[in-house]
């Protein structure tokens, strides 16, 4: 029987405190280890990180099995009714006529397209995607892209200019019946756009006619993740030119090391370079490969600054501090970012309107398929570089 997430958090953390006392009882007067011993303990510490994906990969089924299982529809206890007491029926693309003609007309090779879909046409010939659908499309998102979670997502119509306070009235002492000195308050302004993304894919008609099959499901699940991967590299490595700009392009460097040999040290003076008011709704982002350097990491005591969490659904810490793990985030060397420190509620993204749903009715037809494409338009933008601080290494 497969072991529930409470359980493998615990046999994580007997794992790591094994793996510490290991290291403690290996290591020579010299801080060095035989080939042998470096050997068992990378292969322990491979164990941990594999079980700390294992715990995410849980975590996120049992989200995902939480949404699926909700009810879809209300019991009937009366007479029926267009609506029910005391609620507005939903009308256009957030009706339930409208969701199911989208289903049907996906099903049929859109060959059954109803009238009701003329409520949603996009510009391009294309169809909105439902508002239920596109509701679980962005907790796909938000579930496979760290920056949307950790980031300010708002919705946009044009662009959206943000105001921001240049510089502040500064209190100044004057003697006894002394004349007012008067300062100027400056303000600036930045501007979230909008950048298309897309995501594109070929469905044979036999999977397109087969009712039995999850397509609504398969759908939000597979596009959510194209279009998560693409909007969480762009969000953290984004040069802003076609596509939004990036929090590793913008953020402050709060540490420069010479090598990729991190230190406890590093780390701590990365806290202590991020102003006071943002540490309390900071944490770090970092690659799994440097995430195994910094588990190594002890402070003057003794102990280890990276601590894995104990409890479902929680992350683990690093100084107290949550840590978040990206693929998108640079690999550890020489010029590049190590790690980012900050709150990362500066990181605004803007959703142009809503997306939309296209197929492409003859592009594969002689292959016996269906291309379908989904799209949006989406910017995003650290409007405080300060509110950021990254732990770099220098070009050597």
């Amino acid at each position: 029987m497969a072991m529930t997430i409470n359980e493998m958090l615990e046999k994580r953390a007997r794992l790591w405190e094994s793996t510490k006392k290991f290291l403690e009882d290996h290591i020579d007067k010299d801080g060095k280890m035989t080939a042998a011993d470096a050997e068992a303990y990378e292969k322990m510490e491979a164990d941990i990180k594999e079980m700390s994906k294992t715990i995410d990969r849980l975590n996120k089924q049992a989200e995902m099995d939480k949404k699926f299982a909700l009810p879809t529809s209300s019991p009937l206890t009366g007479k029926p009714q267009t609506a029910m007491p005391g609620t507005v029926e939903k009308k256009g693309t957030a009706s339930d006529a409208y969701k199911n003609a989208m289903l049907t007309a996906l099903r049929t090779n859109f060959h059954k397209v109803e009238d009701v879909l003329q409520e949603g046409i996009d510009e391009s010939g294309g169809y909105l995607v439902p508002d239920e659908l596109d509701g679980r499309l962005v907790d796909v998102l938000e579930e496979e892209n760290i920056m949307r979670k950790l980031g300010h997502p708002l919705t946009t119509s044009g662009q959206h200019k943000i105001n921001l306070v240049a510089s502040k009235p500064a209190a100044l002492w004057i003697e006894e019946g002394g004349a007012l000195t008067f300062g100027d308050a400056a303000f600036d302004q930045k501007f979230l756009d909008a950048h298309k993304l897309h995501v594109a894919i070929k469905v044979t008609e036999e999977l397109l006619y087969d009712n039995a099959f999850q397509l609504e499901k398969w759908i939000i699940e597979e596009f959510g993740k194209a279009l998560a991967n693409a909007e969480e590299d762009a969000f953290l490595n984004g040069d802003g030119t076609g596509k939004p700009k990036g929090l590793f392009r913008d953020a402050q460097t709060g540490v420069t090391i010479d090598s990729v040999d991190i230190t406890a040290d590093d780390v701590i003076d990365l806290v202590y370079s991020l102003k006071r008011p943002y540490r309390k709704n900071a944490s770090f982002i970092t690659n799994d490969g440097t995430l195994g350097v910094i588990r190594k990491l002890k402070d003057d005591n003794g102990n280890y600054l990276w601590q894995p969490s104990l409890q479902a659904g929680q992350p683990d810490t690093l100084l107290g501090y949550s840590i978040h793990t990206s693929q998108f985030a640079p690999v550890l060397a020489a010029g590049n970012v190590a790690m980012a420190f900050g709150d990362y509620n500066y990181y605004n993204i803007g959703d142009r309107g809503r997306r939309a749903f296209q197929e492409l009715k003859e592009l594969f037809a002689g292959n016996g398929m269906v291309g379908f494409v989904m799209k949006e338009r989406v910017d995003g933008l650290l409007i405080l570089p300060e509110a950021v601080q990254l732990l770099k290494v220098s070009e050597g």
